[in-house]
This record gives C-alpha cells, sequence and structure tokens, in this order.
C-alpha cells in the first residue's frame, strides 16, 4: 500500500506542509495520554482519589495502547483512512467531553482505557501515512525518530498547557482543549484525505479478539498489582493476591492460544530470535534506568517547592536534549547501521553523567540553572539510545512481523515503567527509613549540636510573637521538616548511586563486547587464505 494515495493531492505534493500536519494529527492522539502526567495533584483532589488511583488510570490508558496495538494492522488494511480517522477522532472528543462530567474514579479508569484505544488507532495511524511519504531504505530509521520525538517533545509541551489551565482556571477546562485540539486535527482530516483510495481492502476475518482480550486480562491487574502491591504489603493482602492469580493465568492461556491459534494476534516466534531479544532486554534497562529523571523532578517539587509549570519548563530542556541527539542519532544510524554498539556507549556514558552529576551536586537549594544541565544529558542519552536500539530490534524480525516488535517494545516500556516506579517507591521508603533512624540517635538531649539548634529555632519563633510553647512545637516542626529533606536528599543519592554502579556494569560489558569483535576481526583477516 502507497499511504500518499489517500492525501489529496494539494496536500502530497506540500511535504512542508503535509508533515507538520501529520505530526499535529499525531499529537492529538498523544495529548490524550500526557495531559495529566504533571497535573496529578489536581486530579487527585478532583476526584477525592489516592495517588495510586491517579497512577492506575495513567496505566490503564498504556494498557489500551498495548490492546489495541496488534490489531492495528488489519483495521489500517480494511477502512478507508478519512472515515477509519473521522470516528477515532470524533470518540476521542466524546470521551474527553465524558471526563468533563465523570466524578466517580471506576468511570474514569474506564474512559481511561477507552482513551488508550484511540490514542493508539491515531498515533499508529498517522505514522502510517508519515511513513508512506519516506523513501523504503529509510523508513525503519526515520518512522521511529518521528514518533517517539513527536512523543517525547510533545509530552511536555502539552503538560506546560494543562498545568497552566488547572492553576488559571478548573481543572475540567483541561478537557475543552483537548476537544478543540481534536477538532483541529478532525478539519485536517476532513481538508486532506481522500474519500476513497482504491486500495484493496484486506477481509477482517479471524482477528484474535480472544487474544485480545486475554491480553487486557494479562496487563490490566499486572498494573494493578505493581501500583497498590506495597500500599497494600503486597502478598498479605487478598486483592493482590487475587489480582496476581488473575495475571498469572491469563498469561498461561493467552500463551496457550497464540502458540495454537492459525492466525495470533502475536507472533511469539519473535521470542526465540537472539537479536530481538537482546534488544528488547537492552530496552527494558534504558527505559527503568531512565526513570530517575522523575526523582528529580519529584525533587523540585517536593523539596524547592516548584510549581507544575516550572518543573515543564525544566523538561523543555530534556526535550531539547532528546530532540537534538535523536535528528543526530537517526542521520548516523543511516549512513552507519553496523554502528549500535558505539551507539550504547555513547548512550549510557551519557547516563552515567547524568547520574553522577546528580549523586555528587544534589542539595537542598539547587536552582533553575544548576538544574539544566543533568536533564540536558539525560535527554541527550534517550535520543542516543532509542533510534538505534528500535531499528537493530525491527531489522532482526520480518516485516510481516513489524507490529508484534512494536508491541513487544511498548509491553517493555510497560513493564519497565511499572517496575521502576515500584522499585523506587520501595527504595524511597526503605532509604528514608534507613536515614531516618540513623538522625534520630544523634537527637537526644546528650547531644549538644542537636539542642543548641533546637534552641536557636525556639528563640527565632519566639522572636517573631510565638509563645514558648508554640515556639517549641514549630521549631520540631522545622525540625522535623529539615530531618525530612535530609532523609530524601540522601535516599535519591543512594537510588542514583546504584543506578551509576549498574550502569557502570553495562558500559564494561558493551566494552568487552566491541574488544572482542575486534580481535576476532583482526584474527579473521590475519588467517584469510591469500588466493
Amino acid at each position: 500500500m502507497n499511504p500518499p494515495v489517500y492525501i489529496k493531492s494539494w496536500l502530497a505534493e506540500r511535504k512542508l506542509l503535509l508533515w507538520p500536519a501529520l505530526l499535529f494529527i499525531l499529537l492529538s492522539g498523544v495529548v490524550q495520554f500526557a495531559a495529566f502526567a504533571l497535573s496529578q495533584n489536581y486530579v487527585i483532589s478532583y476526584f477525592a482519589a489516592q495517588p495510586e488511583d491517579i497512577t492506575l488510570s495513567l496505566q490503564l490508558c498504556y494498557v489500551g495502547i498495548l490492546c489495541t496495538l496488534p490489531l492495528q494492522s488489519r483495521f489500517i488494511r480494511y477502512f478507508e483512512l478519512k472515515y477509519y480517522f473521522t470516528f477515532n477522532l470524533i470518540s476521542g472528543i466524546l470521551l474527553s467531553a465524558a471526563c468533563i462530567y465523570t466524578t466517580d474514579i471506576y468511570l474514569f479508569f474506564v474512559i481511561r482505557f477507552l482513551q488508550g484505544v484511540f490514542v493508539c488507532l491515531i498515533v499508529t495511524g498517522s505514522l502510517f501515512l508519515f511513513s508512506g511519504t519516506i523513501p523504503l531504505p529509510y523508513r525503519q530509521t526515520v518512522a521511529p525518530t518521528f514518533i517517539y520525538g513527536a512523543v517525547l517533545s510533545g509530552s511536555p509541551l502539552i503538560s506546560i498547557v494543562a498545568s497552566q489551565v488547572t492553576l488559571n482556571s478548573d481543572f475540567t477546562n483541561v478537557y475543552k482543549y483537548l476537544i478543540f485540539f481534536l477538532l483541529i486535527s478532525l478539519t485536517i482530516i476532513t481538508l486532506g484525505l481522500r474519500n476513497k483510495s482504491n486500495q484493496r481492502r484486506y477481509p477482517l476475518y479471524q482477528i484474535d479478539w480472544i487474544g485480545s482480550l486475554l491480553f487486557l486480562t494479562v496487563l490490566a491487574p499486572l498494573a494493578y498489582t505493581v501500583v497498590y502491591g506495597s500500599k497494600y504489603y503486597w502478598f498479605s493482602d487478598n486483592r493482590i493476591i487475587l489480582s496476581t492469580s488473575i495475571a498469572v493465568t491469563a498469561t498461561i492461556l493467552f500463551l496457550f492460544r497464540e502458540l495454537t491459534v492459525k492466525r495470533p494476534m502475536l507472533n511469539l516466534a519473535v521470542l526465540i530470535n537472539r537479536k530481538f531479544m537482546i534488544a528488547m532486554a537492552i530496552l527494558g534497562l534504558y527505559y527503568g534506568i531512565k526513570e530517575t529523571i522523575n526523582l528529580l523532578f519529584g525533587y523540585a517539587g517536593n523539596i524547592l517547592q516548584w510549581s507544575s509549570p516550572q518543573i515543564s519548563a525544566l523538561t523543555l530542556f530534556n526535550m531539547a536534549g532528546v530532540l537534538i541527539f535523536i535528528v543526530v542519532s537517526a542521520f548516523i544510524v543511516i549512513r552507519y547501521e553496523g554502528a549500535i554498539l558505539y551507539f550504547l556507549m555513547a548512550g549510557f556514558l551519557l547516563l552515567l553523567g547524568y547520574h553522577i552529576w546528580v549523586y555528587f551536586m544534589l542539595t537542598p537549594d539547587l536552582t533553575f540553572k544548576e538544574l539544566i544541565i543533568p536533564v540536558f544529558l539525560q535527554g541527550a542519552a534517550s535520543g542516543v539510545l532509542f533510534v538505534p536500539i528500535m531499528v537493530f530490534a525491527l531489522k532482526s524480525i520480518s516485516p510481516s512481523d513489524a507490529f508484534t516488535g512494536l508491541t513487544f517494545g511498548a509491553f517493555t516500556r510497560f513493564f519497565s515503567l511499572l517496575n521502576a516506579s515500584a522499585g523506587f517507591y520501595n527504595l524511597q521508603l526503605y532509604y528514608n527509613q534507613l536515614y531516618k533512624e540513623g538522625f534520630l540517635t544523634y537527637l537526644t538531649d546528650l547531644d549538644q549540636q542537636s539542642a543548641d539548634h533546637l534552641g536557636a529555632l525556639n528563640q527565632l519563633f519566639q522572636s517573631r510573637g510565638l509563645s514558648a510553647d508554640e515556639a517549641a512545637t514549630a521549631a520540631q516542626a522545622s525540625l522535623a521538616k529539615s530531618l525530612a529533606i535530609q532523609d530524601q536528599l540522601l535516599t535519591i543519592r543512594a537510588i542514583f548511586l546504584y543506578i551509576s554502579i549498574l550502569i557502570a556494569a553495562i558500559l564494561v560489558i558493551i566494552l568487552l563486547i566491541i574488544l572482542v569483535k575486534a580481535v576476532a576481526g583482526t584474527a579473521r583477516k590475519q588467517y584469510e587464505p591469500v588466493c
């Protein structure tokens, strides 16, 4: 199929107009996923929910994407794209409108899952149209660059708009902006796509709907288990036991069905492809490690007391690092496809520099300018690593398994982020308690330094008009707050130290592989027979 046949000639002939239009349509899908990322506190208060509830709603949106992605190739080959996009965009508008009137958190869960479904339909459809405008030799490199760059750059921009809306008006106005965004995309589709493409339509028979339902039954309980596990003390709670049992049972049934059905949703044969699995392992490590950026943003919000717009502005420097280096990486990959190991070395070195910087420089009073360097380094590392890894993964499997490869890549992201969030959460609980107990051993009446500091705080509050009892209470509270800040700073530093050690180990392995390949290549040339 050739996607330009779906596009009217006046738009297809003007690439500088076509590509921004396709990018805007793609972002109309991303916007539904990313609008709440940096506005979670407002969502929590709006629904009177727990933080875990909002985290689950974000994950359920991702579950919707994962369940729909393997079926996309069948939908795109059957429906006329103009009506396909029209239906998806109108559905997105209706779901956003439903969010305006929804105050029940459980109904919100359902809506977020459905939004994930239509996010997938819109984004992959846009990617299909964009891929058709790229010459075939560059398609596997440029398409991942386009979608990843759009997602990572669009999310901060959307979050800035969402946080500004929530600061200056009612939170539900965010949905009105989403509707406006989707209406613009609908207008582009109406004016830019043909009513008929005259392409052969592949019938929608024997779609693995049961496999998709089983996949949903795996992912949703898995997300619930990881998100709520720490809150409910894991397997000491019946809810976690039940969700885990459902996820494990559904996984067994899903794998059995995919291995036995004639037209499976996913081709599990890719799992025995050594190169593909190596790529997924590297991708999983990268996704897990990069999540430490959220600890830095949490530090900015909780310790430095920055607002959501300030944190969003900081993410722009992360976005700049991603965009600059993802474009550079794409150009290099096009010219030198075999440079994957050197990309890995460069990317993980940048990640190591970012983690070491944070470990040594983190203090209770860093300024915006001081945080620009590590945030930019983290974005640069993402730009260097993602495209080469995905190109390596997709080229290791047949083109017919492209959607299977994309699905496993998306699942790797989903699973890595779940584990990273749970892991970092539990590490923070452990180290906060460890450092708190360490500090408390010194905070006794026998410790003169602690007594002097508490006395100075007491006098300070009395000098501001508080009574002796009020000043004593305020001094204790101020000291407790200072200790909590120190606990959190030391905890973040400990996590960054362990991640730095992990990255160093990865770099040693990569370096050894490069050296072994170099020695083997030299030996092979040395012993080649001379004709």
